[in-house]
Parts: structure tokens; C-alpha cells; sequence
């Protein structure tokens, strides 16, 4: 009988110790897999950031999803990723969702930052837009605007930049920012819209080649027109500025906030600036000559 007790007491213990050890799926920020969802507005720029993340940290590995800012956000939500790139703000209704769902402080890692883009072809006329213009063309049967899809983050941030529904909004879609871009001389009439980072690497062969087929509009706000620039998006005087941020479900500090942390600081910060975006958290070289 003593037996069975002592033998009982022993299995209690060792049940308890095992309880109180790390979970084996719990990864670090330099170790473990995880999955990141980014619009694919903003591609470029997050797979730069993966990659030189990885190769700084060779045991873990960053799946890169590209999925619709919307879909991504419910993913996040549904713990589908472990981190999502958002670029606009998020409703009354989506941060009670986070809070409801996610329950943790909200603490969005911003990183960049980005702008939309309304380009025609290098031959067009057209040399500006008037944000009265944008307005009239997103309810206009002629559907001139061409969006890289419904759920974009583009669509997204301009409907909420004139205060309307997406759903309400009239354009034409062409699937990829790329494709928005590549396929805009088939169609003068028309205005693509799409992000900044689809042409902003200063040096890739596809940004390039893209840069020299078209021309991007300025935007006339307030009799004044405004053209993307560093410092246009540094200060946000342009008018449709963004900032990228991102929103994870992670409650500790594992792979997805260590990844958030790298592209925040200097490190991160020098990979956004490479992309020719703006960089958030701008860290200054002071030398002291002696």
C-alpha cells in the first residue's frame, strides 16, 4: 500500500515539474518559424526585412504570406499569423475585435514610411491630380481609377482618407500592383493607383524598369501641389502619406516581436531606407572631429 502511495506522490511530482517546463512550440526571437501576412502593396520592402532578419538569426525562419490588409487582419485575429503589416487605421469595431480576441496591450510596431501613387503612362499629358478630381473619379461610372483589387490596402486607405466605403466606391481593378503598373499603357484613359514601395527600390531591376514607364502625378491640395519625396513623406505633407505598421498576437517575447523590434531600430531602420521608403525612427550620425 506504502508502495502505491509513494508511487503515486512520484508521478504527481513529475506531472507537475513537466507542467512547469517551457512548451516546446514556443520559439525565440533567435529561433523557431512564424508567419508573417503583408499586403502585396508593401512586398518588397517586408520581404527585405525578413531576409536580412534570418540572416543575422540562421535558425529561424519568416514565412512571408501575401494576402488582401483586410484578410490578413482576420487571420491575425484567428492566430492564422504570428504578424501582419497594416497600413491604415483600423476601425471601432477591429480594436474591439483585437482587444476582444487578442487581449494584449495595443502596441502597433510602426516602421515606415509609404504613399499611394497615381501613375500613367510616360507619354500621358496628364502631369497632376486635384484631391476634388480623386474624389469625382471614385464615383464616376467611367471607373478611370485602377485599383490592384478589392480588400488592397490602397482601396482601403483612400476610401478612408475621403471618409467613404470602399463598397461605395466605383473603379476598375487589375489584380497586383505590378500588373496595375506594367499593363497601364494599354489603357491612356486611365489612372492607376498604387503603392510607393511597388517602384521605390532604388536599385531593383523591376522598380527601375517600372519607374521608366511611367510618370507619377503630383496632388493638388489647397492650390498647392505636392510631389512624393523623402521629405514630403518625412514631414506627411504629401497627401497620401502611410504609415506602415505591424499587429501581432504574440504575448511574449518570441520570434514575431523580435523581428518587430529589429525592423524598428537601426538595423531595420537602414533596410527600410535602402527600399527608399521613409524610415520611421530616424537615427542620426553625429562624428566628433578631434
Amino acid at each position: 500500500m506504502k508502495k502505491i502511495f509513494f508511487l503515486l506522490v512520484a508521478t504527481f511530482a513529475i506531472a507537475v515539474s513537466c507542467s512547469k517546463e517551457k512548451p516546446k512550440e514556443i520559439d525565440t526571437p533567435n529561433k523557431g518559424e512564424i508567419t508573417i501576412e503583408t499586403d502585396e502593396s508593401f512586398k518588397s520592402v517586408i520581404e527585405a526585412l525578413t531576409e536580412r532578419y534570418m540572416a543575422l538569426n540562421p535558425e529561424t525562419k519568416i514565412n512571408v504570406i501575401i494576402k488582401k490588409e483586410d484578410l490578413g487582419l482576420l487571420d491575425l485575429l484567428d492566430r492564422k499569423a504570428r504578424v501582419v503589416v497594416m497600413s491604415r487605421e483600423l476601425s471601432v469595431k477591429e480594436k474591439e475585435a483585437y482587444d476582444k480576441k487578442i487581449d494584449l496591450p495595443w502596441l502597433p510596431g510602426k516602421f515606415a514610411a509609404d504613399a499611394v501613387l497615381f501613375v500613367v503612362p510616360k507619354d500621358s499629358p496628364l502631369e497632376s491630380i486635384s484631391m476634388d478630381e480623386i474624389s469625382n473619379e471614385l464615383s464616376s461610372d467611367k471607373k478611370r481609377l485602377i485599383f490592384d483589387g478589392t480588400n488592397s490596402s490602397n482601396l482601403n486607405f483612400i476610401a478612408q482618407k475621403f471618409q467613404k466605403n470602399p463598397a461605395d466606391l466605383k473603379f476598375s481593378i487589375i489584380n497586383g500592383n505590378e500588373n496595375v503598373a506594367e499593363q497601364l499603357k494599354n489603357y491612356p484613359d486611365k489612372i492607376g493607383v498604387i503603392s510607393y514601395n511597388t517602384i521605390s527600390r532604388p536599385f531593383g531591376e523591376e522598380a527601375t524598369k517600372l519607374r521608366n514607364e511611367l510618370k507619377v502625378l503630383n496632388v493638388v491640395k489647397d492650390n498647392k501641389s505636392y510631389e512624393v519625396s523623402s521629405e514630403n513623406l518625412k514631414d506627411m505633407t504629401y497627401p497620401f502619406t502611410r504609415v506602415l505598421y505591424f499587429l501581432s498576437n504574440e504575448a511574449y517575447y518570441g520570434l514575431g516581436n523580435g523581428f518587430i523590434r529589429f525592423s524598428c531600430q537601426q538595423l531595420g531602420q537602414i533596410v527600410v531606407e535602402k527600399e527608399g521608403l521613409q524610415p520611421y525612427n530616424i537615427f542620426r550620425r553625429e562624428v566628433q572631429m578631434r
